[in-house]
């Protein structure tokens, strides 16, 4: 066969030593490139040179078949990189376009993005619930134990009535809208602090020192998650205050004495007020009993002196009626009637009228006998 019937070579020929002629490769036409004409590109010699100067980083026994299948490699890892991102479960992806927030992903799982630095993607672990200490610090010692270490510019607080309390306090909180945790607040974890720190200091602020100490604390610790949550959602922060907790309240060291003194002196005086209730509530209801008695006393006593006048009165007016109709009569037993209560107490000599016994009757003293012998019993 005639080479005009092969204008690019011929694989035949003089080609007796077995080496392919320059341009030959796989029989293929070598790549011109576009415009006016030129020497065509051989693309396995320019693999060979690639081979010759990467040396031992590529074996002999790989062809550039070899070499795509690596870049191509390399351009899937680099894809997977750059452009996906896995969202785990409680996570929320929030993605950035060119820094400005272009949506927000909370389903889990693979997504797709832009490569940085079109766009970037921030995960916010939307259901943990963290922990912040205001007061204290917490550390762990040699042995593995935990220990606190107060924290004083944290924990002095002044309550209403001028007094200095200790109070520790820990916050748990979690994230409500990663976009708003991302975009409105700066540094997350100091901002909430600062709020919390303000927001217990007001609610001490306006309580006496006693009861924050003592029974109010449940109080006073939800008082305080209420104003946090209030100025959080005011920055529009998307975090969410679950519980705060007041682990330690207590007098300031320094004054432990002299409160300790004056809460004594609180149970001295309420001692005595309560020994004053008791002498009040025992000697009150004899006091309303025995004005009750005098009362109905009273009341019995004119009851009985108004009927007895009454009685009186009707008698006087019975005899007074008897009178007008036997006057000689009523005064012969008005008079034997007075006579009888005149005389019988009184001791009594008879006299005979007549004279027939010296006009002396003879009479035994009976009741002075009576009287001598209850004496002498």
């Amino acid at each position: 066969m005639s080479d005009k019937n092969n204008p690019w070579g011929s694989n035949k020929g003089n080609n007796k030593g077995g080496k392919k002629p320059s341009g030959s490769g796989s029989g293929r036409p070598p790549h011109r490139p576009s415009g006016n004409g030129g020497d065509p590109i051989d693309f396995d010699k320019m693999m060979r040179k690639a081979k010759d100067d990467f040396g031992g980083m590529i074996p002999g026994n790989l062809g550039g078949g070899a070499i795509g299948l690596g870049l191509g490699v390399i351009l899937l890892v680099l894809f997977v990189t750059l452009c996906t991102y896995i969202v785990q479960p409680g996570e929320n992806a929030v993605v950035q376009r060119f820094g400005a927030w272009e949506r927000t992903k909370a389903e889990e799982g693979l997504s797709f993005k832009f490569p940085w630095p079109i766009e970037t993607v921030t995960k916010v672990n939307v259901n943990e619930i963290r922990k912040m200490n205001i007061g204290f610090v917490e550390g762990f010692g040699r042995n593995g134990a935990t220990g606190a270490r107060d924290v004083p510019e944290e924990s002095l607080m002044l309550t209403s009535d001028r007094n200095i309390v200790d109070v520790d306090l820990v916050i748990q909180w979690n994230i409500k809208s990663a976009e708003d945790y991302v975009f409105n607040i700066k540094d997350q974890e100091a901002t909430i602090k600062k709020v919390a720190e303000s927001a217990i200091r007001e609610e001490v602020g306006q309580t006496n020192m006693f009861p924050i100490i003592t029974t109010e604390r449940n109080a006073v610790s939800q008082e305080t998650k209420t104003i946090i949550q209030q100025n959080l959602d005011e920055y529009n922060s998307g975090v969410n205050i679950t519980q705060v907790l007041i682990q330690r309240a207590e007098v300031h060291p320094e004054v432990q004495q002299a409160f300790q003194d004056v809460q004594s002196a609180k149970q001295d005086a309420e001692d005595v007020q309560n020994r004053a209730r008791a002498y009040r509530e025992d000697i009150l209801p004899k006091a309303r009993g025995a004005a009750i008695q005098l009362i109905q006393n009273a009341e019995a006593y004119k009851e009985s002196t108004v009927a007895k006048s009454t009685g009186d009165a009707e008698r006087f007016n019975s005899v007074y009626e008897s009178y007008l109709t036997g006057k000689d009569v009523t005064k012969k037993r008005i008079y034997i009637e007075t006579m009888e209560e005149v005389l019988k107490g009184a001791n009594k000599i008879i006299l005979d009228s007549n004279g027939k016994s010296g006009g002396v009757v003879p009479y035994l003293p009976l009741n002075e006998l009576q009287s001598k012998t209850k004496k002498a019993q």
